[in-house]
């Protein structure tokens, strides 16, 4: 998927000149934490988020530090923070390091940007122009309408074996040389060791993945790579108990 399938194209911004209490007011208004700062020749120039006004004069959460530390930071930074928790132009306050992507950028990049800069909401320029926003909420809507789609269409039980084992392939972490992959009508049957426990829910997790798998029977056991202590399969261990 890339941006275009999943972006807000209806763009809230404010201007630079806008007031703080604009900026705010625009917040609330639209229930969003963030807002693109686009100035009169509809350039973007910055960004203002929710995280830019935790910290204000008005209610009292500018830092306070020791006055050693004032005088290590240094007159400058304290001019800074100054200005940023008094200011009344958004312009005072912005961040104006931003990060955009285009309608075409695949999604994997835009989370790879997110996390790299922890931030949760990127501008979609097209020729320089703001003409939508991506947020870790659109994400998520995205994955909540792909995760309750109807299932594909179920596959042959060589077919299903065939993909899992593919896709085991595909993982670093996989354990595919030590475990066997059994399917009759649907359900999928795993056998073999596993050196590492997480291993265990990780191979389950790929195997539901798989279209037409109705359900799965974990029959691996976990061996502890130093001790060789050997650990049953919750299924068969509760079997051997009844």
């Amino acid at each position: 998927m890339i941006v275009a399938d999943v972006m807000t194209r209806k763009v809230i911004a404010v201007a630079p000149d806008d007031s703080v209490a604009v900026a705010l007011g625009r917040m609330l208004d639209n229930g969003v934490s963030g807002l693109p700062v686009i100035d009169a020749s509809g350039a973007l120039v910055g960004i203002v988020t929710e995280g830019d006004f935790l910290r204000r004069a008005e209610t009292g959460t500018a830092r306070r530090r020791p006055h050693w530390l004032e005088v290590l930071l240094g007159p400058g930074r304290l001019a800074d923070e100054y200005v940023h928790t008094h200011a009344r132009k958004v312009s005072a306050v912005m961040s104006t390091d931003v990060a955009t992507v285009a309608e075409d950028t695949p999604l994997d990049e835009v989370v790879r940007l997110m996390e790299a800069r922890r931030i949760k909401r990127l501008p979609v320029l097209r020729a320089g122009r703001v003409v939508g926003i991506v947020s870790r909420a659109n994400l998520l809507r995205a994955v909540a309408s792909l995760a309750g789609a109807a299932p594909p269409t179920a596959a042959g039980d060589v077919a299903i074996r065939n993909r899992i084992i593919a896709e085991l392939d595909r993982q670093p972490w996989s354990p595919r040389a030590s475990i066997d992959v059994v399917v009759r009508d649907g359900v999928v049957e795993l056998w073999g060791a596993v050196l590492d426990e997480r291993e265990r829910g990780a191979v389950r997790v790929l195997a539901e993945n798989v279209p037409g798998v109705r359900t799965i029977k974990d029959h691996l056991i976990w061996v502890e790579p130093v001790s060789g202590f050997v650990v049953e399969s919750p299924e068969d261990a509760g079997a051997a108990t009844r």
